[in-house]
């Protein structure tokens, strides 16, 4: 027969009672905090899941941010080169009434004058700060305005290239200002025309008209007056002669040369000569304006050479605009790109929380079904305890 001491019951009750209390207040807590994974030694797979999603989503975080920075510097962009359109817009109006046969030579200096005002703000948008201290055509930074107004044009003191958001999203931050404002095509884009010396008649803006015919040389077209009323002319190539030698001139009919095709208007006069040459990516929107601006602002030219400048005029602001609506379309590609990049990132963040919520958050039902469960017996065991402290030895010999 075992004998237990009274004592050594007495004990046995206490420990299990001490544990059933730290169980319970342990569940407590769980359940006050909603987290099963209080610490590591909890469950230590389970707190290295954890953690490794919070890492995550401290890089969504971050990811987060740069988009933001990304998107409030595209936002300040798009709506500059949207302005940008807009005054060449105005400014290619106005470059349209100066061609109106009435207008005197002040009246046209009235037309310069207002194209040079809307240059000016051109110019102000072309410097436009993204409200850090920065701006948003700086390329890869400067510290003053990246474009400067020198005697000879409008210059780029800016470093060239972007500068993009340090994330796993290749997103910029900037814009290459020299490629932006600095960077149209000259002419059509594949060929340009220009009067040498003609102030009698005009040369439009031309057109392709066989693109596998085309040499990439640059052509003359030098007209002679064999006899009034009989004008011919001769086409050159790089300098050298070509088959076209002394043909007829019809000013309702285009003068074709290698796939490109070119109409020139007016009465030109022996001597009179016009280029036709490979288009060069170094349009600027300033030395369009200004071009304009200096020949409208000229008095006593012909009808001929204002007719001229009309034309080169619009051909060149069209280019430039057309070169600006190109970047805006970038921009706009951009700010698509982020909202994308953000819907990744959220989802990202989302499966990092679901994660990391199901390494160390608490199953409620669960935990509230086990926090009863453990009060009931902590309570349990507690009776028994306070009923074993009442019992004496009288009440042994009465079992």
């Amino acid at each position: 027969m075992t004998r237990v001491s009274s004592a050594n019951a007495f004990a046995a009750s206490v420990l299990t009672l001490q544990k059933r209390q730290q169980d319970l207040s342990d569940a407590n807590e769980r359940l006050t905090n909603g987290k099963r994974v209080m610490q590591a030694s909890d469950d230590p797979t389970a707190a290295a899941r954890a953690e490794r999603a919070r890492a995550l989503m401290q890089r969504t975080d971050a990811t987060q941010r740069a988009l933001d920075a990304s998107r409030n510097s595209m936002t300040l962009t798009e709506a500059a080169l949207s302005d940008g359109g807009d005054l060449l817009q105005q400014a290619r109006e106005l470059l349209a009434s100066a061609g109106n046969a009435s207008f005197t030579d002040a009246e046209r200096r009235d037309v310069a004058n207002q194209i040079t005002a809307i240059r000016n703000q051109l110019l102000g948008v072309a410097n436009r700060s993204d409200g850090t201290g920065g701006y948003i055509f700086a390329g890869q930074g400067a510290s003053q305005p990246p474009f400067i107004d020198r005697p000879g044009g409008v210059g780029y003191v800016g470093t060239g290239g972007e500068v993009r958001v340090a994330s796993e999203e290749p997103l910029p931050l900037t814009l290459d200002g020299q490629q932006t404002w600095l960077s149209a095509n000259t002419g059509n884009g594949v060929f340009v025309t220009r009067p040498i010396n003609s102030t009698s008649a005009w040369i439009d803006t031309g057109r392709v008209t066989n693109p596998q015919a085309l040499t990439g040389g640059t052509y003359t077209i030098e007209f002679t007056e064999l006899s009034p009323g009989q004008k011919v002319y001769s086409i050159l190539k790089d300098g050298v002669a070509t088959g076209v030698f002394q043909a007829p001139f019809d000013p309702t009919k285009a003068i074709e040369i290698d796939g490109m095709a070119v109409n020139i208007s007016g009465s030109p006069s022996s001597g009179d000569s016009f280029e036709i040459a490979p288009s060069e990516p170094n349009l600027t929107v300033f030395q369009a304006l200004d071009k304009v601006i200096a020949e409208l602002k000229t008095p006593n030219r012909s009808n001929a050479a204002v007719t001229q400048t009309v034309q080169s005029g619009l051909r060149d602001i069209d280019s430039v605009r057309n070169h600006l609506q190109s970047a805006r379309s970038m921009t706009g590609e951009m700010l698509n790109r982020i909202d994308g990049a953000e819907v990744r990132v959220q989802d990202l963040k989302l499966f990092s929380e679901n994660t990391r919520s199901a390494a160390e958050d608490l199953d409620m039902i669960k935990a509230i079904s086990d926090f009863q469960n453990k009060e009931t017996g902590y309570q349990a065991a507690l009776q028994t305890y306070s009923s074993m402290q009442r019992m004496s030895l009288f009440d042994y010999i009465k079992a």
